[in-house]
């Protein structure tokens, strides 16, 4: 956002794009006793290892996607920039939009 603010203001084409994937390996936080390890190991506690795992893409992508458009460190600005949220699948190859 700094450089889209000093050097680009005027673009319209600015865009901070989210993109989550499908098998993101994130997600075996979800298995108990792995994410007993890594909270141990990591110094985490576990419902934030928890709440870590990518289990459901789209879902997460929009959680991502709200947390910056609220966050008072890009507070102005931000409302003057795209935020979009994108899902890839490596099935397909395809990205699906999932916030514009």
């Amino acid at each position: 956002m700094h450089l889209h603010e000093n050097k680009t203001s005027d673009a319209d084409w600015f865009e901070i794009a989210v993109i989550h994937h499908t098998e993101c390996g994130s997600g075996l936080l979800a298995d108990d006793d792995l994410r007993a390890g890594y909270a141990a190991r990591g110094g985490w506690d576990e419902q934030t290892s928890l709440w870590m795992a990518v289990l459901e893409p789209s879902k997460t992508v929009q959680e991502d996607v709200a947390k910056l458009r609220s966050a008072p460190e890009l507070a102005p600005g931000i409302g003057n920039i795209t935020v979009g949220g994108y899902v890839y699948d490596l099935a397909t190859g395809e990205v699906t939009t999932v916030v514009q």
